[in-house]
């Protein structure tokens, strides 16, 4: 059970980011370096719960 809690943590991690791109990309002036950065962490993000629902189905 500890695998799927991780999980619904980095999901929840990866919402909270999505929003704050949201927020990011509505204003006038955007930073491109923090857009990226988000964006490469959300990735992160993505992969490790893929890799960790691959791993727990496996089981």
């Amino acid at each position: 059970m500890a695998v799927q809690s991780h999980i619904e943590s980095l999901k929840m991690r990866h919402q909270e980011l999505e929003t704050r791109l949201d927020e990011m990309m509505s204003m006038a002036s955007i930073d491109e370096v923090n857009v990226a950065d988000i964006k490469r962490k959300k990735l992160q993000i993505k992969d490790r719960i893929e890799h960790l629902q691959q791993k727990r189905d496996f089981n």
